[in-house]
């Protein structure tokens, strides 16, 4: 199962879901308050999130996932993993958010609000490392989902949500601590949006990948590594 980040959709998965096709049935969702999911009743708080994907999970008699998260996604995934443990078979988090209490709420601000491919692209930019490239399908998708009705002024609504005081919410380290499930997070040494010294003492069985010159959008940076990370937890292919 996989979770974007805030601002995002399931596309921005495909990648990486095309590399776990033939070891996995994958779910990549838009989180409430996104994209096909934007009329969601309620949709924006990370709770509303985390409800509506232990509700889908039971719909679909799904009784075990490997759980991955990206920023905001994976504060919804940290969450769901602690909240119901037993459903969760491995938690792989990207750069995730509520970590720490830093983050870029400026950035975030520009980024829900952008209303050209112009101003898109200058956010963006901020959001990944120094010599990455910035794919221009990237920019565009950005911009198309911010042209859909309601959804800037849905992303602004939630970026006041996550930033509260120039600050984000914090999940506590003993909440970490408790997981029980193998536990994988990837992080930017360069990420220009939540910072990566937030990676400073977590339970030390977590497996902790830091990116040489990645920033924030791992997923796009380095597509392969993230792949590589989750098929690990994955396990021995059958």
């Amino acid at each position: 199962m996989l979770l974007h980040g805030f601002g995002g959709s399931h596309q921005v998965w495909t990648a990486v879901q095309d590399a776990l096709s033939d070891r996995a049935t994958v779910i990549a969702y838009d989180l409430p308050g996104h994209a096909g999911s934007l009329s969601w009743p309620g949709g924006g708080p990370v709770k509303v999130a985390v409800r509506a994907i232990l509700d889908d999970l039971s719909r679909r008699q799904v009784q075990r996932v490997h759980l991955v998260g990206h920023s905001m996604g994976g504060a919804v995934a940290t969450i769901v993993a602690s909240s119901e443990p037993e459903r969760v078979s491995s938690l792989t988090l990207l750069a995730p958010g509520g970590f720490g209490p830093e983050i870029n709420h400026r950035l975030l601000a520009r980024y829900a609000a952008a209303r050209s491919e112009m101003e898109m692209r200058a956010a963006l930019e901020g959001m990944f490392g120094f010599n990455s490239p910035l794919p221009e399908e990237l920019v565009r998708g950005c911009h198309a989902l911010r042209e859909l009705p309601g959804q800037r002024e849905k992303l602004i609504e939630i970026g006041g949500l996550i930033c509260r005081d120039g600050k984000q919410g914090v999940i506590p380290r003993e909440w970490l601590a408790g997981l029980a499930m193998p536990v994988a997070v990837v992080w930017g040494q360069l990420d220009g949006v939540l910072p990566a010294h937030q990676t400073n003492d977590l339970p030390p069985r977590f497996a902790l990948h830091r990116v040489d010159g990645a920033g924030h959008m791992l997923i796009d940076e380095a597509p392969e590594l993230v792949a590589e990370v989750i098929r690990r937890q994955l396990g021995p292919k059958s």
